[in-house]
């Protein structure tokens, strides 16, 4: 774990990867709580280049809490979990498993999967009514849920963090929900976003949202965000899902990202600050 930057993503080093999960479901179907979300305008900033932008989004919904290990087993993601163990955020996960559990969950249900995934090469159908992660617009604002500071309440009453003293993430749905409904936005466990954490600087890594159990109040704001290889593995780390066509189908932009915006963020030209990475290829 690493102290995030307010909208600015921290690289997190890359450990080995978990073995892949098949993409072919098992066991029952499952049905995720979901929270419909009205369309609205965030504005986001980025700091590393000191600069914001104005995200429009049409509604879409969101899971009433994190995907909880009883879930990632009904929908093929690991073996069944006792009871009470259950009803705790799946962690650690990585991006690429969880965007493969998402396409098992909508095949389950009958609905068309979000992701065309090719080894590492992973594809957003934005026109697709399947579960599938969140961009970072739609995460943040679910998150602030009409609010404009750093938390959505005081964080003793709706996030597990350090501040608790806890060891391992808690149940879902044990503190105070914000106004959309949504439960541990922040704390308990840091969440997989579907965008890039920055083209530029990290390479292929993704956006995780929300802090963890262990975080302190700093990073566990709604506007925090964090990067990670998307075939690290991190033990505070889970995710949510959504759900709900935000776009034409072959559209590449969607509820704050956009493709385009990735390929010329990673078209840096020069001498690069050391460590810099840029994610040269971008479709």
């Amino acid at each position: 774990m690493t102290t995030a930057n307010d909208n600015d993503g921290v690289a997190i080093p890359r450990p080995p990867a978990l073995p892949a999960q098949p993409d072919s479901p098992a066991g029952p179907a499952v049905t995720v709580s979901l929270v419909s979300v009205p369309g609205g305008t965030l504005e986001m900033r980025d700091a590393r280049s000191n600069s914001s932008r104005t995200v429009t989004l049409v509604p879409y919904s969101i899971g009433r809490t994190q995907i909880t290990a009883a879930e990632l087993a009904q929908a093929g993601g690991s073996p069944a979990a006792p009871e009470r163990a259950g009803l705790v955020p799946v962690h650690p996960v990585t991006w690429f498993d969880a965007v493969r559990w998402c396409n098992n969950l909508s095949s389950l249900a009958g609905l068309r999967p979000a992701y065309a995934i090719s080894s590492r090469e992973v594809s957003w159908d934005v026109g697709a009514d399947g579960y599938r992660l969140p961009t970072e617009a739609e995460w943040e604002f679910a998150c602030r849920a009409g609010t404009l500071t750093p938390t959505y309440g005081p964080l003793p009453d709706i996030a597990w963090t350090a501040a608790d003293r806890v060891d391992a993430p808690r149940e879902v749905a044990l503190k105070a929900p914000n106004a959309f409904g949504l439960f541990d936005m922040i704390g308990n466990v840091w969440e997989w976003c579907w965008d890039y954490a920055d083209t530029a600087r990290y390479g292929d890594y993704r956006t995780l949202r929300g802090g963890g159990w262990a975080d302190k109040a700093w990073s566990t704001r709604a506007s925090v965000r964090r990067g990670s290889a998307p075939d690290a593995v991190l033990e505070d780390v889970g995710f949510r899902v959504a759900r709900g066509p935000v776009g034409e189908p072959g559209a590449h932009e969607a509820q704050g990202w956009s493709a385009a915006a990735d390929r010329r963020r990673a078209d840096i030209t020069g001498p690069l600050p050391v460590g810099w990475t840029p994610h040269r290829g971008l479709r």
